[in-house]
């Protein structure tokens, strides 16, 4: 392609709203156009990169045995109400009503319908497994819409389901593209890792689920990681332990006058005491139906609640802190709460990391007071114990072996296995070896391929602009001519044609504008190679010059030895 014959604009301002460099970048490099808050037009460089992430997808699933259909965006509501999901998916589901006032809505998600699809097409464990995906247009209607492509209203999405006779079916094909799916970020070349995840809403209770996270500073997502160990999985799943020394009881448990201390650091300060010599209580409202119940949270004093652990042990719709009337009500005093004489109505819950035979300071359940030489063993109401506690840098891995860090990542890949919850609640069956009727089982296998765009950009680049990976770069090379006599210009002109020849994806900036506004350029749009034809240079030495973006390396190569250089070079790119 040549840029006096492109669709293309750079900026030097970075628009107002874009505080993350993937944004800055994407817009400034003319790769996307906003439309409205969370709303982007892919501008043509950008869709060349993004039509380079689908084609890796797509051979990779279709390596792994999967079937590309292509779904509508829009589908009925009767499909969802068939589920429930049609209330329970919340103010995310953009629906309307067509002129014979039946209910729709721009998918988020494609589980019924594909399931609508499925038990019109397959009725016998003889054609399972079958895997089917699509690369499509989702839309959800985030309140906050921010980040660019990172977290859009609208986006491109390649998301998969599979169906099984059992879960040994199940199990296999969700290897499969696991492996896949570390094929297609490998081919990507990007740093990424595959971590334990929570299903959330879409899976079905204690089901396999992995996140792929791509490594970037800005991630909005913390992973935790073992080097020694290789464990990995997002902080809100992750289960680690904690290395630290107890304390023995010195005696009965006792009363202290702790006079407007009612935090954790101060009670700690004044008492003189480690933090995780104390214990911290929370109390929580889990709700089912019409049905309350009050669950008090005990955990060290220097660790946090995960509240998707608690959502666990709780098992209820809905799960909120108590508020300040509440904790009234139940005979509470903010600050100083203490596991001791619950009420009935109260279930109490300890974090395992929490030693149930040592001594600890805890709230006394009065203004002012703290109690010293608790043991949860022997001073606490009735309790389970759980783990409810949000692992940390520092914490050592369950089996003891490794110390886990965190590092910040990005989510563009989530697979998971559903069970029969969407094959049950839309009346799915098959006929299994027996004549029996089943529910088959389902996995669902999703990536964002817009976000991994944004993801590459996020991951790759630098104070000059993007650097991209050579497989979804928008073009493989930019070619820069520095010529102003007809002689070279003729000269460009050929080794553009000769790159063509060699079946190089090339950009040649054929442009009427100085060096110095070209290479800015070429650097903002980061394409992995740049070759450069400087007519003072070559009458000089007769060489072209090769760019890496990348390293920054600058390499003299003769006219015939170009092609061979560049084909080695991208190979590492």
């Amino acid at each position: 392609m040549k840029l006096t014959k492109s669709f293309w604009q750079t900026y030097k301002e970075v628009p107002a709203d874009a505080v993350i460099p993937s944004h800055q970048l994407m817009m400034r490099a003319g790769l996307i156009h906003k439309s409205a808050a969370g709303l982007y037009s892919y501008l043509p460089m950008g869709y060349r990169a993004i039509r380079k992430v689908e084609q890796i997808v797509r051979e990779e699933m279709d390596k792994a045995g999967c079937h590309e259909l292509l779904m509508t965006v829009v589908t009925p509501g009767e499909l969802w109400q068939e589920t429930g999901r049609w209330d329970k998916m919340g103010g995310e589901m953009l629906k309307f009503k067509d002129k014979a006032d039946r209910d729709l809505c721009i998918s988020p998600t494609n589980e019924e319908a594909v399931t609508d699809i499925f038990r019109k097409t397959v009725k016998s464990y003889k054609d399972l497994p079958v895997a089917l995906y699509q690369i499509n247009t989702k839309f959800r209607d985030e309140i906050r819409p921010r980040f660019g492509l990172m977290r859009g209203r609208e986006f491109t999405m390649k998301d998969a389901y599979s169906f099984h006779s059992d879960k040994e079916c199940l199990d296999n094909v969700y290897d499969d593209l696991f492996k896949a799916y570390e094929n297609i970020f490998n081919r990507m070349g990007l740093e990424f890792s595959a971590v334990v995840a929570d299903g959330g809403a879409m899976a079905d209770g204690d089901a396999k689920t992995h996140e792929f996270q791509v490594i970037a500073d800005s991630g909005e997502d913390e992973v935790i990681y073992c080097q020694e160990t290789g464990y990995a999985a997002n902080i809100e799943t992750a289960q680690t332990k904690r290395d630290i020394a107890f304390k023995a009881a010195t005696g009965a448990a006792a009363e202290l006058a702790t006079p407007d201390k009612s935090t954790i650091e101060e009670v700690c300060t004044f008492l003189n005491e480690e933090q995780h010599h104390s214990l911290k209580s929370l109390i929580y409202k889990s709700v089912t139906g019409e049905e309350e119940e009050f669950i008090f949270a005990v955990l060290l004093g220097d660790d946090e609640l995960n509240e998707l652990k608690l959502e666990k042990f709780a098992k209820g719709e809905h799960l909120t802190a108590a508020t300040d009337n509440e904790l009234k009500a139940l005979g509470f005093e903010k600050g100083y709460i203490g596991p001791m004489n619950l009420p009935e109505n109260v279930k109490l819950v300890m974090d395992e990391a929490i030693s149930i035979e040592s001594a600890f300071v805890v709230g006394a359940n009065k203004v002012d007071t703290h109690v010293s030489n608790f043991v949860p063993s022997r001073d606490a109401d009735k309790f389970e114990v759980f783990d409810l506690r949000l692992a940390k840098e520092g914490d050592k891995t369950t089996d003891g072996q490794g110390t886990v860090k965190i590092k910040r990542g990005i989510e563009v890949g989530h697979i998971f296995q559903l069970g029969d919850k969407y094959t049950k609640g839309m009346n799915t069956t098959v006929l299994d070896k027996n004549g029996k009727t089943v529910h088959p089982l389902m996995g669902c296998y999703g990536i964002g391929v817009t976000r991994v765009v944004a993801a590459a950009i996020e991951q790759n680049h630098d104070e000059n602009g993007i650097v991209w990976p050579a497989s979804i770069a928008p073009y493989d090379l930019s070619f820069v001519a520095i010529a102003k006599s007809e002689e070279y210009k003729a000269l460009a002109e050929e080794i553009y044609q000769e790159l063509l020849k060699e079946g190089f994806d090339a950009l040649y900036d054929d442009r009427k504008a100085g060096p110095g506004f070209k290479f800015k350029d070429a650097d903002l749009l980061g394409l992995p190679i740049q070759l450069v034809l400087g007519e003072r240079d070559h009458k000089s030495d007769g060489l072209l010059e090769i760019r890496v973006r990348k390293t920054g390396e600058k390499i003299k190569v003769k006219r015939e030895e170009a092609v061979t250089k560049i084909k080695e070079l991208l190979k590492g790119l």
